[in-house]
C-alpha cells in the first residue's frame, strides 16, 4: 500500500509538473517601452495577449536603467513596441539582440515620420544641459531627443496610426487570430473618433488661454486641439532651465499673460513655485505617462480623457 502511495504522488507531481511547463513557455506578450504605448497596445491585442510595460509609474524614459529582468523581460516578448533610439535610448543596445521581426519603432513608420514637428531648444538650455550630463555621469546620447519632438503618443492621429502597425504586425505572427485583432482595432478606432470629438468640446472654452508647462512634451496634443501654449521650461526634464530663460517666463507671468503653469507628477521641480511666487497665476499638473491607469482595452482613450481633464482644471475660470 506504501509503495502505491508514493507511486501515487510521483505520478501526479509528474503530471502537475508537465501541466506548468507549456503554460510557462507560453508567458510572452506584448511589452512597450513605456506605459502610454501599452494603452494602445492593449486595446489591439486584446484577448490575445496580455501587454506589459517596462518603464514603472514615476520613472522617465529620459534616464531609466534597464533591470535583468527587464531584459528577460524583451527577449521574450512576441513583440516589442517603443518610440525609438531618440526617446528611449537605454533600449538601443538590448534591442540589438531581438529579432527585427519582433520590434516595431513607432517613430520610423512613414506616416508617423513624415508628421514629426521639430523640437524647440533653446542654447541657453542646450549649452547647460552639456554640464548636467557631465556632471551626473550619463551619457549624452541617453539624454537628448534629437532633432524632433518624440512624444508622439500625444497625438491621436499618430496614435492610430500606431494601432494600425502593431494590428499588422500581430496579424503577421498570428494569422489564427485575425479577425479578433480586425475587430480590436475597429473598436479602438471608433472610440478614437468619439473622443476626439468629446474632448474638442470640452476643450474648447479653454483653447485661447496661455500657460507654461514644465517640458515640453505637449506639442502634438496642443495641436490637435488647439491650445496656447507661451513656452516650456525645458525640453529634456533632466536638464533644469538657464537664469535668462527663467527670468523671461517670470516676465510673463508678472504681464499676467499665463493662466497656468503646469507641473508633472515625475517632475516637480522648487523652479516652478519659485518663478510662480507673487504671482496670481495657477499651478497644475499634467501627467503624459498615464500614471496609475490601468492597462485595458479602453486605457488610450481615458487617458486623453485625463489629460484634457488636467488642462481644464488648471485653465478654467474660478
Amino acid at each position: 500500500m506504501k509503495h502505491q502511495t508514493k507511486w501515487l504522488r510521483r505520478a501526479t507531481l509528474a503530471v502537475a509538473l508537465a501541466a506548468a511547463i507549456p503554460a510557462f513557455q507560453a508567458s510572452a506578450a506584448v511589452v512597450t517601452s513605456i506605459r502610454p504605448l501599452g494603452f494602445i497596445a492593449a486595446a489591439i491585442a486584446d484577448g490575445v495577449l496580455p501587454t506589459e510595460v517596462l518603464l514603472p509609474d514615476g520613472a522617465s524614459p529620459h534616464d531609466y536603467a534597464l533591470r535583468p529582468s527587464d531584459v528577460q523581460n524583451l527577449r521574450k516578448a512576441d513583440l516589442v513596441i517603443w518610440v525609438g533610439p531618440d526617446m528611449e535610448g537605454f533600449l538601443t543596445k538590448s534591442l540589438q539582440q531581438v529579432d527585427s521581426a519582433k520590434q516595431i519603432a513607432l517613430s520610423e513608420l512613414p506616416d508617423v515620420k513624415k508628421g514629426l514637428i521639430k523640437d524647440t531648444d533653446d542654447d541657453d538650455d542646450h549649452e547647460h544641459g552639456h554640464d548636467h550630463a557631465a556632471g551626473e555621469g550619463h551619457g549624452h546620447d541617453e539624454h537628448h531627443h534629437g532633432e524632433y519632438n518624440m512624444h508622439i503618443w500625444l497625438s491621436p492621429d499618430m496614435a492610430e496610426t500606431s494601432a494600425v502597425a502593431i494590428h499588422q504586425k500581430l496579424v503577421e505572427r498570428f494569422p489564427e487570430k485575425k479577425s479578433q485583432l480586425d475587430g480590436n482595432l475597429h473598436k479602438f478606432q471608433q472610440e478614437l473618433q468619439q473622443t476626439n470629438a468629446n474632448i474638442d468640446k470640452m476643450l474648447k472654452p479653454v483653447q485661447g488661454k496661455g500657460y507654461f508647462v514644465f517640458h515640453d512634451a505637449y506639442g502634438y496634443f496642443e495641436n490637435h486641439f488647439g491650445l496656447k501654449q507661451l513656452g516650456h521650461f525645458t525640453v529634456n526634464p533632466e536638464i533644469q532651465p538657464g537664469a535668462q530663460h527663467l527670468h523671461q517666463i517670470r516676465t510673463q507671468l508678472v504681464e499676467q499673460k499665463a493662466n497656468c503653469i503646469f507641473a508633472e507628477p515625475q517632475f516637480r521641480p522648487a523652479v516652478i513655485k519659485a518663478v510662480a511666487q507673487g504671482t496670481n497665476v495657477h499651478i497644475g499638473t499634467l501627467d503624459p505617462l498615464g500614471s496609475g491607469i490601468a492597462l485595458e482595452r479602453e486605457s488610450y482613450v481615458k487617458y486623453l480623457s485625463h489629460l484634457s481633464e488636467q488642462f481644464v482644471s488648471c485653465l478654467k475660470d474660478d
